[in-house]
């Protein structure tokens, strides 16, 4: 009998495979079911008599219920299957409660629905880029539950304004940012323009509040020569501008006198109603939301509202102008008990970061810092615009 040299040899140790690609320890049984049994607590919560609320606001409702009539008024977020006028905002939202009413018949529940849905999806964006900035699940089932239970998020993504699709976009720029800081990764970082692209065409500058908060952490963060991270921004900048510059470039390109008068704008261009009536004009208190007509829009001459549409509760006044619109006034006393938990948090990340030691597995080190600002920016903003009326 003979035994061969191979036969002898110990053999190697090999190591199990402990690490994913992207340097997470893969997720235990637990871990796993908590995650299954937050993101369905979430679905039933948000969900359960989501027609309690009927129409939400009948100006956005007006809207989706056009928009699932009519496939140039959901294009355009039509106030009428006529295509007569739009309503203030850009279509981005009227277009997921438009087509769901195309699919399943326009009702409460259809139109309400998919808002809910959005918060299940916010709810996983969050819990993925706490724990690829913190290295632990649990720390994201945390940041979960947190978004989850939090009133504004509860308020916001069981009514039809716009504000539900808008935190949902930023919050995936949020974690596509937190996905691109372990490698400077140009895919995730673009994706994240393309997030806040959207975002832009569901509510305007709004949607774009955390986008210094992210650039930033990206700037200062990303491992990898300033010139690179310079070029991956200019990038980014760029998938941010050709995602909300189409629509910009439609309604430029499509005739006048064929396309819905776009509401709140003078002269019937898109860039008008983003820095008039819904940019300055907002911000120095000077259209509807600050002023005494009952309009809720500024028409050039000749152009009338229907007296219908000037009832049902439009005007959305005392959300006050000027820079301390934030923090004063309705909007001061309701957003104002999130302002200690943002500054709490930021506080926390600080302190975890100072010691100099290396990021956590996954996480790009003072990403967190841009992930805590731009979500905290998300929730001020959509709170910012205020629930009632139109916003």
């Amino acid at each position: 009998m003979s035994v061969t040299t191979a036969e002898l040899a110990p053999s190697e140790p090999t190591a199990p495979p402990t690490d994913t690609s992207d340097g997470l320890s893969p997720a235990r049984r637990w871990e796993r079911l908590a995650l299954a049994l937050l993101l369905l607590g979430t679905a039933a919560a948000y969900l359960w008599n989501i027609s309690v609320n009927a129409m939400g606001n009948s100006f956005y409702a007006a809207a989706a219920w056009s928009g699932s009539r009519d496939w140039k008024a959901l294009l355009f977020g039509s106030l009428d299957p006529g295509n007569f006028i739009t309503v203030d905002k850009p279509p981005v939202s009227q277009w997921v409660m438009g087509l769901s009413g195309q699919l399943f018949g326009f009702s409460s529940a259809s139109m309400l629905a998919p808002q809910a849905i959005m918060a299940v999806g916010a709810v996983a964006l969050v819990y993925g880029a706490v724990v690829r900035t913190t290295g632990s699940r649990g720390a994201g089932l945390l940041a979960g539950i947190m978004l989850a239970v939090t009133p504004v998020v509860a308020l916001m993504f069981r009514f039809n304004n716009p504000d539900a699709v808008m935190v949902l976009l930023m919050t995936a720029a949020a974690y596509c940012t937190v996905r691109a800081l372990p490698r400077a990764s140009l895919r995730w970082i673009v994706l994240a323009g393309v997030a806040l692209g959207f975002a832009f065409l569901a509510k305007m500058l709004e949607g774009l509040m955390v986008l210094p908060a992210l650039g930033l952490a990206y700037l200062i963060v990303a491992p990898t020569t300033l010139r690179t991270r310079l070029v991956h921004s200019l990038a980014a900048l760029g998938a941010l501008i050709v995602s909300s510059g189409w629509f910009v470039l439609l309604t430029i390109l499509w005739p006048a006198d064929s396309r819905p008068y776009l509401a709140g704008s003078k002269d019937n261009t898109f860039m008008d109603l983003v820095l008039g009536y819904n940019g300055f004009a907002r911000y120095l208190g000077k259209n509807h939301m600050g002023g005494s007509s009952n309009n809720p829009f500024e028409l050039p001459e000749g152009y009338q509202i229907p007296e219908a549409l000037k009832q049902g509760g439009f005007g959305g006044g005392g959300f006050g102008s000027g820079p301390d619109r934030m923090f004063t006034g309705e909007i001061g006393f309701e957003i104002s008990w999130l302002l200690p938990a943002a500054l709490v948090g930021f506080a926390l990340v600080l302190l975890s970061r100072g010691g100099g030691g290396p990021p956590p597995p996954g996480g790009g080190g003072g990403g967190g810092v841009g992930l805590g600002g731009g979500l905290g920016l998300a929730l001020l903003g959509g709170k910012e615009s205020g629930i009632h009326g139109v916003d």
